[in-house]
C-alpha cells in the first residue's frame, strides 16, 4: 500500500500526453491548443469608425459640414473628402482619406439638406476612429500554447484569419460498472438491488474534464463475461475506467481480469480514505483505473488520479497540484496513517467540512464545492489548519 503523494508521482509519470491533431474553429472548442498563434494581419486591417456618425477632417475652428458621401460597413472604395465636407459613416465601415474623426449622429445638428454642424465639447481630433493594428499587430503573439480555447478565443481567432489549429486530441474514454445487483435509475428495484449511480456520475465527470468520446459498458459478476468486456474495452479506448469488483471478495475478479489482458499494475491500494482499494494501471500508452465500488469513493478517487490524467493527456500543465491552500473551521478526528479527502464548501480564506462523509453517502456531494485533504500523519487537524483543497 502506497501514500497519496506516492500515487500521483506514478501518475504524473505515467500519464501520456494526447496526439497533436489539426481541427477546425468549430471542432475545437473546450480543447488546447498545441502551438503559439499569431495574428496574420493588423486587427482592425484598416481604420474604421466605431460609431455610426459623420466623418470629417475635424479642428476646434470648423464646426460646420457638407456631406458628400454616404459610407457603409464593407464599402471597399478609396473615398476622398475634401476640405469642409464630411461623410455620413456606419459603425465599422471604412475611415475615407482626408479625414480623422467621427462625431456621433446623436452629437450632429442637421442645419438642412446635406448641411450639418457639432456645437459640443465633447469631440477631440481622432475620437470613434478605430485605428488600423490597434487590436493586434500582424506577427504579433495573441494566443500560446497551452490555451484552453473558449468562445472569446475562437472568437479573437477568427477576427484574425485562423481557420485551424493544432490542439491536444482529447482521449476516448470507456467505463465498466460491474455489479449484478445493480439496476438502471427509472426502473423498479427488488430487495438486494441498487440503482447504477456510478455510471451516470463518470459520464458527467468525464464530460466536466473535457472528454468528447465516451462510451460505457456494463459487466457481470462473471470472471469469463468481464475479461470479454475488458479486452473489448481495451481495443476501443485511450482510458479504462472500472467502477467495482477491485476488493477481495468472492467475486471480484478485476485485477485479475486485468492481469491477464497484460495491464501492467502502477500500484494497488492507497493509504487514504474513501478509496483505498484502488488500481492504476497501463497497457502502452493506454491508462486503466479501477476504482472501488461506493459512489462517494468513485468520485473522490476520479477528482484526485483521473481528472489529472485526463487534464495532462489535454495538453495541460501543474494538475496535480490542489487549487486552494484554507483553513478549517474545526477540530477533525481521524485516523492516523491515511490520508483523508472530505467533502466542504468554501467561504472566503475558510473551507467547512460538510455532514455526510461515509464512503457509500452521496448526499453530501450534492452540495459539496470541494475535497479536503488531511495529512495522513495527523489524527486531530486542528481549527484554523491551512489544508489542500481540491475543486470539484
Amino acid at each position: 500500500m502506497i501514500s497519496v503523494e506516492q500515487a500521483k508521482k506514478i501518475l504524473a509519470e505515467n500519464s501520456e500526453r494526447g496526439q497533436i491533431t489539426e481541427k477546425s474553429l468549430g471542432e475545437s472548442l473546450g480543447l488546447i491548443l498545441a502551438e503559439d498563434i499569431y495574428s496574420q494581419i493588423d486587427v482592425p486591417s484598416f481604420d474604421n469608425s466605431a460609431m455610426d456618425g459623420y466623418a470629417m477632417n475635424f479642428d476646434e475652428t470648423t464646426r460646420k459640414w457638407e456631406v458628400s458621401n454616404i459610407i457603409q460597413a464593407g464599402d471597399t472604395s478609396e473615398i476622398n473628402i475634401a476640405p469642409g465636407k464630411a461623410a455620413r459613416i456606419f459603425t465599422g465601415a471604412k475611415i475615407p482619406k482626408g479625414t480623422n474623426t467621427v462625431i456621433p449622429q446623436e452629437l450632429i445638428t442637421i442645419i438642412e439638406e446635406g448641411q450639418i454642424s457639432y456645437n459640443g465639447d465633447k469631440i477631440s481630433t481622432g475620437s470613434n476612429v478605430r485605428l488600423k493594428g490597434s487590436q493586434s499587430k500582424k506577427n504579433s503573439l495573441i494566443l500560446e500554447k497551452g490555451q484552453v480555447l473558449g468562445a472569446g478565443q475562437i472568437g479573437l481567432l477568427a477576427s484574425v484569419g485562423v481557420a485551424q489549429v493544432m490542439v491536444f486530441s482529447p482521449p476516448k474514454v470507456g467505463f465498466i460498472v460491474t455489479g449484478n445487483e445493480l439496476k438502471e435509475p427509472g426502473t423498479p428495484l427488488k430487495d438486494g438491488e441498487i440503482y447504477n449511480s456510478n455510471g451516470p456520475m463518470l459520464e458527467a465527470l468525464l464530460k466536466e474534464s473535457g472528454v468528447k468520446k465516451i462510451k460505457s459498458y456494463k459487466a457481470e459478476d462473471d470472471k469469463e463475461s468481464l475479461q470479454k468486456i475488458i479486452d473489448l474495452a481495451l481495443s476501443e479506448n485511450d482510458i479504462l475506467l472500472l467502477s467495482g469488483g477491485i476488493s477481495v471478495g468472492d467475486y471480484d475478479f478485476v485485477k485479475e481480469c486485468l492481469n491477464t489482458a497484460k495491464v501492467k499494475e502502477l500500484f494497488y491500494k492507497i493509504k487514504q480514505r474513501p478509496g483505498k482499494p484502488m488500481f492504476a494501471g497501463k497497457k502502452e500508452r493506454k491508462l486503466i483505473f479501477a476504482l472501488p465500488g461506493n459512489p462517494a469513493s468513485v468520485h473522490s478517487c476520479f477528482i484526485q488520479y483521473v481528472r489529472p490524467s485526463i487534464k495532462h493527456w489535454l495538453g495541460k500543465t501543474e494538475v496535480w497540484e490542489a487549487d486552494h491552500n484554507l483553513e478549517i473551521t474545526e477540530d477533525i478526528l481521524k485516523k492516523p496513517g491515511f490520508t483523508h479527502f472530505m467533502k466542504g464548501k468554501k467561504s472566503g480564506h475558510k473551507v467547512e467540512l460538510l455532514k455526510g462523509q461515509q464512503s457509500f453517502n452521496l448526499q453530501a456531494f450534492a452540495t459539496a464545492e470541494c475535497l479536503l485533504e488531511l495529512p495522513a500523519e495527523n489524527s486531530v487537524v486542528a481549527a484554523g489548519t491551512k489544508v489542500k483543497v481540491y475543486d470539484l
